[in-house]
């Protein structure tokens, strides 16, 4: 065998069907697309849960309990985690911890959570701290920053009216 005979008869990139040439190609005339079907002309889509005309399973599967989209993500960390993966002195921040992988996925709010034992002096920065976490900090020398949050929205706040030019309407 050479080696020139490795790669014989291999195309790289595939050449594309050549669709309605004539009937001597074998895809002449509908060109695969058979005889006035729903997908015979062009411009056609269907769902993409579309299971051939009987319920989709998308439809048959129950929908079960409530899913806010618009609530917050709150990303948990416990103390032990800082006290494993910070030296003394360090600044723990959010991103800091995104940094470590000490926080999966995407997230809104950080809270730290006290479970386990904290040595290390630490300026700990989060939005949110539970008791236990913040007294555990505070007792190890170091300091707990409350981060701020996103602004509140206002229910049944009328908007000021707006201010007119000094042109007199008639």
């Amino acid at each position: 065998m050479n080696l020139s005979d490795v790669h014989r008869g291999i195309r790289k990139n595939r050449a594309r069907k050549r669709l309605g040439r004539g009937i001597g190609s074998g895809q002449g005339k509908t060109a695969g697309r058979g005889h006035k079907g729903q997908n015979c002309r062009a411009g056609t889509s269907r769902s993409p849960i579309y299971e051939g005309g009987t319920t989709p399973m998308v439809t048959k599967v129950p929908k079960r309990g409530f899913n806010n989209r618009w609530a917050i993500r709150i990303a948990a960390v416990n103390i032990s985690a800082l006290e494993k993966h910070f030296a003394a002195g360090d600044e723990v921040t959010p991103d800091a911890l995104v940094a470590k992988n000490l926080t999966k996925g995407r997230f809104d709010q950080l809270k730290l959570l006290g479970d386990g034992e904290l040595t290390k002096k630490l300026k700990v920065s989060a939005h949110r701290f539970s008791e236990s976490a913040k007294e555990k900090i505070e007792k190890a020398g170091g300091q707990a920053v409350v981060l701020p949050g996103p602004a509140p929205v206002v229910k049944n706040q009328k908007r000021a009216a707006p201010k007119s030019n000094g042109a007199k309407s008639k």
